[in-house]
């Protein structure tokens, strides 16, 4: 506070000296100065314009009297104005047909030219007739036009009193510096008591300073451990204080305080250590089961999840969602049911997306816990029941087509050279031989289709117009069905894909020979069938995708199973159609499902991989001559 003190009165001191200096009679002294002199000047510059007009007036009365500026009057009557009006310089000026201003006559050399003497900016005005004055250094200058027309101009100045101008340049220096001196005594003022302050706030700091200096001395030991102490709770446990000089209880504290850090930091690397390790192996074991195919699931005593790897979760339909900590129970009931069974290794199916899979597990009793590993196996038994098919298939073929050939010979025979012979019942001997001939022909059809699932032929992959091919697959069925109606949905331009023309239109021919079934199936009893056939052509994320939506009947319960040789639902179908239609799209890298449409109905979603058919150009020779015909006029299409 006295240090503050003083400061302040040492600030009003500054203060008061200083209004003594800078008070209002100096100001006033220099401030009246400077209006003499100024108002010294405005008179002679007055009086100057003053003499223009009449001059100017003088200029025009001499000019009418000469013919020309050569006339030697002219100079004379120049020297006169000058003399009479006590001027300092008299120059007439005169603006050429080119627009440059140029010196008549002047009474003063000068070793300024005309645009100097009057600037181009100043014309307009002198051609109103304004006068036009300015103050030079040592002179006053003024300007005005003689005769616009003829563009004639007087430039006249008057010299000012030296001694006035240098009294008036230095009232105004004076009055410059003074208002300069006045504004630094204030910033002189504002200097000084901020160093006044500056230094009275260093005195306080300094003497702060050294008060805490003393008291640290007094209190360093606690501070350090104090500060330890804030480090430990930051995780440096590495903190150690100084050991006390003195043999008193902060040393016995600080000993005690240095040996709990040490014991904590071996303990806390310990743990880390273990659980830098775990998490190595808990990694490792990641890792590894990211690599593994086969699903893998981890579940505790209570039967939870506490371990799954990427395949269990895509086996599974997880949906995005963690099930980790989730009952097994809600996310795979019949993997739960073979927890509580004495069989480790089991098949069960379960219902994963909407369609079965069948499963090959193994159970492990580990840690309190289990770990099932699983395999998905529905495509190796579907591969399995595919190939047994295709071996009955073909044995069936083989067996049954040598004995059909005679019979459906010995038949035929039997009507040519006896049906005339018959005399007793001619009627019921015709329908009986009709009837052996019709269904040898019926076991001949079933025949093909079991020879042709059994060999399905190497596809010769071509790029080809996938619209023609879809084209002629509904053309074939339009011209038997008129009463149904078919239709083409495809993109402009058509796509080009690579593919087997003949099996791709074969497996698309079947497609829509089922449509037209399902839509039979559903109309009345001796009723024409009426319904609709849609094929759609699209693309999406780089596959072609061929929809087939009908107005049928729809799909069975078990259309899981559609696919399957020999699974069919219609009293005389043998089953192979869609397996063979299966076949030729997967030999295509093609996918295929089915769906319900909305109103009823069925549609059939085929997709094929372009980028992986396109390589595939010529993979394979086979005569392909026999392509049948494009017919183009009956199908019905609609744009993209």
């Amino acid at each position: 506070m006295p240090t503050l003190l003083v400061v302040v009165f040492a600030s009003l001191l500054f203060q008061y000296n200083a209004a003594f200096w800078f008070s209002n009679n100096a100001r006033t002294v220099l401030e009246n100065s400077d209006r003499v002199a100024q108002a010294y000047v405005r008179e002679k510059q007055s009086a100057l314009e003053r003499e223009m007009e009449p001059m100017a007036g003088d200029f025009r009365n001499a000019l009418s009297q000469v013919t020309s500026l050569d006339d030697p009057r002219i100079p004379s009557f120049l020297v006169e104005q000058y003399t009479r009006r006590h001027l300092y310089e008299l120059i007439l000026i005169g603006v050429g047909t080119d627009g440059v201003p140029h010196l008549l006559a002047l009474t003063n050399p000068t070793n300024q030219s005309a645009s100097q003497l009057i600037p181009l900016s100043k014309y307009p005005k002198l051609n109103h007739g304004e006068v036009d004055s300015s103050v030079a250094t040592d002179r006053i200058e003024s300007r005005i036009a003689v005769d616009p027309k003829a563009k004639l101009y007087i430039y006249a100045s008057q010299q000012l009193d030296p001694l006035v101008v240098a009294q008036a340049t230095r009232a105004r220096s004076a009055a410059g510096d003074y208002s300069s001196l006045l504004e630094r005594s204030r910033s002189l003022q504002l200097r000084f008591n901020a160093a006044l302050l500056v230094v009275s706030l260093l005195i306080v700091a300094a003497s702060i300073w050294i008060a805490f200096t003393v008291a640290d001395r007094l209190t360093r030991p606690i501070s350090g451990l104090v500060g330890a102490a804030r480090r430990i709770t930051l995780g440096d446990l590495s903190v150690r204080v100084a050991p006390a000089v003195r043999r008193d209880e902060i040393g016995a504290l600080a000993t005690a305080f240095n040996r709990m850090t040490r014991r904590i930091e071996e303990q806390t690397s310990a743990l880390v250590s273990a659980n830098r390790q775990g998490e190595e192996r808990r990694a490792f074991i990641e890792a590894v089961l990211s690599g593994v195919s086969a699903g893998v699931v981890s579940v505790d005593g209570e039967r939870r999840i506490r371990l799954i790897n990427q395949s269990a979760e895509q086996l599974l339909h997880t949906e995005g969602e963690s099930p980790i900590d989730r009952p097994l129970h809600d996310v795979a009931p019949e993997l739960d049911q073979l927890i509580g069974q004495a069989e480790r290794e089991s098949v069960v199916q379960l219902t994963s997306g909407g369609e079965i899979r069948t499963l090959a597990v193994t159970r492990v009793d580990s840690d309190g816990g289990h770990v099932l590993t699983f395999d998905d196996i529905t495509q190796q038994l579907l591969d399995q029941r595919r190939a047994a098919w295709s071996d009955v298939a073909r044995r069936i073929a083989h067996e049954i087509k040598n004995p059909l050939t005679p019979i459906q010979l010995a038949a035929e025979r039997l009507q040519r050279r006896y049906g005339k012979e018959v005399t007793s019942d001619p009627a019921v001997f015709e329908r009986l031989t009709q009837t052996i001939i019709r269904q040898v022909g019926d076991l001949r059809r079933m025949v093909d289709e079991f020879s042709s699932f059994a060999r399905v032929p190497k596809p010769v992959f071509r790029a080809e117009p996938l619209v023609e091919i879809a084209r002629q697959a509904l053309f074939l069925h339009e011209v038997a069905h008129p009463a149904i109606h078919f239709s083409l949905d495809a993109p402009e331009p058509p796509p080009i894909l690579v593919c087997d023309r003949r099996l791709l239109g074969q497996a698309l021919t079947n497609i829509v020979k089922n449509a037209v079934e399902a839509i039979q199936e559903k109309g009345e009893e001796g009723e024409t069938p009426t319904g609709s056939v849609a094929m759609k052509i699209g693309a999406e994320e780089g596959r072609v995708v061929i929809e087939l939506a009908d107005t049928g009947i729809g799909l069975p319960a078990e259309r899981e199973r559609l696919t399957e040789p020999y699974m069919t639902t219609r009293s005389r179908g043998t089953g192979l159609g869609l397996a063979i239609v299966k076949k030729i799209v997967e030999e295509h890298f093609g996918t295929i499902a089915f769906a319900d449409r909305p109103g009823g109905g069925t549609v059939v979603r085929i997709q094929l991989d372009a980028a992986k058919l396109a390589p595939l150009v010529g993979a394979s020779e086979h005569d392909a001559s026999g392509e049948e015909a494009r017919p183009t006029e009956l199908t019905r299409m609609k744009a993209g």
